[in-house]
């Protein structure tokens, strides 16, 4: 039988969701209630995640009941695993998602082209996790010219923050792929196949795609925690739907003490945290994640409920220097509340609102 590509599998996914999600309204003719809960029994939470390690804290969260004991009895919990954050948001503006584990660049353009109206981002998860791994022979960004480098997807954060640092250094780039070093946008699960062959010298790519490739004979050129004040940039926060918001503030509060003692327990019990993460991407996949990957990588993580907005600004003013996003205003994305009432109960410093 033909194996269909990836990108393929996650666009049928994304329609069967998307799908279900239109037949549902359908059948309540405009009623939420059978979406969320409603009157007609309890609210039930779709919750959306990627299965990989920047979003520890809604794998262990799921994994460990965290999410549903917060939730409570009269909440039904739907977790939802995604693999891109294009499909993870499309499903939000459908109906099919309430609430997302996302990373920044999605986060802005579901902002961006909903104007402002769609979503709102309740919580941070974590920060960091992302480098430039190249080549052995490649010792500098003098090197790099003329070399080929992948990243995730044309726009996506992590090429938006290559394309950034390039120009930063004197180097050209085109979303055609050329100039002085020429980008190369491809599956995270390709890379490692195409620096074993030489397709690519190096990848800008988070975790645990940094430690494949150094597994693999690479060797870090920039950890992007150092173009970063305190060494802290957003690499995922939490995202709901702002018509779910409205109906439920008191699910989405429940929600975020959910993402609070997640963060705990994924600070506090690091070895059953990343166990948990291996055992949960082994039952969504089909395959368990590598435990010595996931402790190789961890140190490079900083599991945070601060969603670090001026970070997500920052980068979404470097898309717009390189030419890749128009300037948006992103006031109002922004509603704390919720995290600053689950960290005050627990005697914990508040997050500025931005």
């Amino acid at each position: 039988m033909r194996r269909l590509p990836l990108r393929r599998l996650v666009t049928l996914a994304t329609l069967a969701v998307v799908g279900a999600a239109t037949l549902g309204s359908t059948a309540a003719c405009g009623d939420d209630s059978e979406g969320t809960g409603g009157s007609s029994g309890p609210v039930t939470l779709r919750l959306g995640y990627f299965p990989n390690i920047t979003h520890a804290p809604a794998v262990v969260g799921v994994e460990k009941g965290i999410f549903a004991e917060k939730l409570g009895t009269d909440v039904k919990l739907d977790p939802k695993t995604f693999n891109a954050g294009p499909a993870a948001i499309e499903a939000v503006f459908s109906g099919a998602l309430d609430a997302t584990y996302i990373g920044p660049n999605p986060t802005v353009n579901a902002f961006s082209k909903s104007k402002g109206e769609a979503v709102r981002v309740v919580s941070g998860a974590a920060s960091g996790g992302v480098a430039l791994v190249v080549k052995p022979g490649i010792t500098g960004v003098q090197d790099l010219k003329g070399k080929k480098i992948s990243t995730p997807q044309l726009g996506n954060t992590q090429d938006v923050a290559i394309r950034y640092w390039l120009k930063q250094q004197g180097l050209t780039t085109t979303k055609e792929g050329g100039g002085d070093v020429k980008i190369v946008p491809q599956e995270n699960a390709q890379t490692i196949e195409t620096f074993n062959s030489g397709a690519i010298d190096g990848a800008w790519v988070p975790e645990p795609f940094v430690s494949r490739l150094l597994n693999a004979g690479g060797k870090v050129l920039v950890d992007e925690r150092d173009l970063w004040p305190d060494k802290k940039f957003v690499i995922t926060n939490l995202l709901v739907s702002t018509k779910f918001l409205k109906a439920h503030p008191d699910v989405v509060q429940k929600l975020v003490d959910g993402q609070v003692a997640a963060n705990e327990f994924v600070n506090s019990k690091p070895d059953e945290a990343q166990q948990a993460i291996s055992d949960a991407i082994g039952k969504i996949t089909g395959k368990p994640l590598d435990l010595k990957l996931i402790k190789q990588a961890w140190p490079t993580l900083e599991f945070t409920n601060d969603p670090i907005s001026s970070s997500l600004k920052a980068g979404l003013d470097h898309a717009v220097d390189v030419g890749l996003t128009e300037p948006v205003d992103l006031k109002g994305l922004y509603d704390l509340t919720y995290l600053n009432n689950a960290l005050k109960a627990q005697g914990k410093p508040e997050v500025v609102q931005p």
